[in-house]
């Protein structure tokens, strides 16, 4: 019989764990999208750039979640709300940039809202027209970050960095200029107005323009700049003119700039040099000798077609121009003055430019020495079609002395009347002698002698009746043709005959002439300067 095993060797039942440990597959689809939204989040965090705020004076054309944000016409970002400003002056653009688009938000960069323009005679936004407004950027050149701008209304001429030179150029009035109005150069154009705005007292315009390369090198500090837009015409001594520079400056307006011939090998100048804008190229063009010596001349004749900007002239040759003309009441003499201000260039007048004190007292001895040989202002007719008047400086003879006071301020120069108020003198003599001559009487004596011939031819003819009777017959045939001949003197000495109509028509019109030489006398008595303008208004 077999021995049965004991407890020790009997094998030990192990329970079996039927429990799994894997994940149901319900759960795999959720934790893989969840995993693949924690990686997209991720990724659109760092790859989004920051959040900037821009202020707009308007939000047209804007549109939150819409309205992108293109540099060279490439997105780099997008609207993403638009409110009002505290103090509701302003719209408030919040934009968000790719992370590409982090270096371009510097200090210096520019915003706009892109739209159809039209300005200085160029279109832009065109493609707006499609897609709508954009807010374009120009990006800045320094490293200071920035999140905070303010946009601009108007778009900038220059958004790209150029090669070139910019200038400013102060001016009276901003005339017909906008920015992009374009700058010729020997009717090339070669640059565009950039900027304008006011200087701080309001009496002045500055003016920026940017001349792009290589034309910039022909700007120097001689250079002259003046207004060429739309058509030049000027009325003056010298007749009319009409210049202009091209059909773009005619419809939007343009500067122009040259240097003098004789000052074109200066250095160009540098970027930012301020600059006069002239009003026209002959202003511009002027050659500038030295300081200009300020006169006054006091003239008591008409100065009707005398203005500002008239030359002043020594045999042709400008000297000088008008600065103001002028009305002052003498209270002393109790009358009116008229004085009018010149400058002349002493330079011209002795060919000498040395500036210096004594230089200068040497120049006044010159002028008086001049003026002790007649050298005087004379207003003369500069064109009889328009009646413009200018000022002649010439030696005149036989004129009473005179000297300028050098210490006065400003100085008074000798004046002699000019060769128009000469004329009008001799003219008003001429008529006052003619107005003179009794017409009236002579009409009646004439009248008078006609009517005693007439009566004695009557008594000849009646005597002449009684002596042919006692005449031989070969006289009657000559007494015939006599009281034939004065018959017909008879008929034309009648009061009726057409001699005397016409001599009593005669008459008639030498009196009205009469008349008429005495309103004539009157009127240039009373508006001299109607000999060259014709009579004005007598209200």
């Amino acid at each position: 019989m077999s021995k049965l095993p004991s407890s020790d060797e009997l094998p030990e039942a192990l329970a079996e764990n039927t429990r799994t440990s894997s994940i149901p597959i319900i759960w795999i689809i959720p934790i893989v999208a969840g995993l693949l939204g924690l990686w997209i989040a991720v990724k659109t965090v760092m790859q989004t750039g920051p959040t900037v705020t821009i202020t707009f004076q308007t939000a047209e054309g804007l549109e939150a979640g819409k309205t992108k944000i293109r540099y060279k016409n490439v997105d780099i970002g997008e609207v993403t709300s638009i409110t009002i400003s505290d103090d509701r002056s302003k719209v408030v653009v919040k934009a968000q940039f790719s992370k590409e688009a982090k270096e371009f938000l510097v200090k210096d960069t520019r915003f706009w809202v892109e739209r159809p323009r039209i300005s200085g005679g160029h279109i832009s936004g065109i493609s707006t027209l499609l897609s709508g407004p954009y807010i374009a950027i120009n990006v800045g050149q320094t490293n200071e970050a920035k999140r905070s701008f303010e946009g601009l209304e108007v778009a900038p001429i220059l958004t790209d960095k150029l090669e070139g030179r910019q200038f400013l150029l102060e001016a009276q009035d901003l005339g017909s200029l906008d920015i992009g109005s374009p700058i010729f150069f020997r009717h090339i154009q070669v640059g565009e107005v950039i900027a304008r705005e006011l200087d701080q007292n309001g009496t002045d315009v500055h003016i920026s323009v940017f001349i792009h390369a290589p034309y910039d090198k022909f700007v120097n500090h001689d250079t002259r700049f003046w207004n060429a837009s739309g058509f030049d015409v000027s009325l003056d001594s010298n007749g009319i003119k009409l210049e202009t520079q091209s059909i773009t400056s005619i419809l939007a307006g343009g500067i122009a700039f040259e240097t003098p011939t004789n000052l074109a090998a200066n250095e160009p100048a540098e970027p930012g040099s301020h600059f006069t804008l002239h009003k026209d190229r002959t202003v511009a063009m002027k050659t500038i000798n030295g300081v200009p010596v300020i006169f006054e001349l006091d003239f008591n004749e008409s100065l009707r077609g005398l203005s500002v900007g008239a030359p002043v002239e020594l045999r042709g040759i400008p000297i000088g121009e008008v600065q103001s003309v002028d009305l002052h009441y003498d209270a002393e003499k109790k009358n009116f003055v008229f004085p009018v201000q010149v400058t002349i260039h002493r330079e011209r007048l002795i060919n000498d430019d040395d500036d210096s004190p004594a230089g200068q007292q040497r120049h006044r001895l010159i002028i008086d020495r001049m003026v002790d040989q007649g050298l005087r202002a004379q207003l003369r007719p500069g064109n009889l079609l328009t009646g413009q008047l200018y000022i002649a400086i010439d030696f005149v003879p036989d004129v009473p002395k005179a000297k300028i006071d050098w210490a006065t301020n400003p100085r008074k120069f000798p004046t002699t009347p000019g060769k128009v108020e000469e004329l009008q003198h001799s003219i008003s003599r001429i008529l006052r002698k003619i107005e003179k001559i009794p017409f009236d009487e002579i009409g009646n004596t004439t009248k008078s002698s006609l009517s005693g011939i007439s009566e004695a031819a009557n008594s000849l003819n009646i005597l002449l009746k009684h002596i042919d009777k006692d005449l031989t017959p070969e006289s009657v045939e000559t007494l015939k043709e006599l009281r034939k001949t004065l018959a017909e003197l008879k008929a034309i000495l009648s009061s009726d005959s057409p001699l005397q109509q016409d001599l009593k028509h005669a008459l008639k019109d030498t009196s009205q002439a009469a008349r008429s030489i005495r309103s004539l006398t009157e009127t240039l008595d009373n508006q001299p300067e109607s000999i060259l303008r014709g009579k004005g208004d007598t209200d």
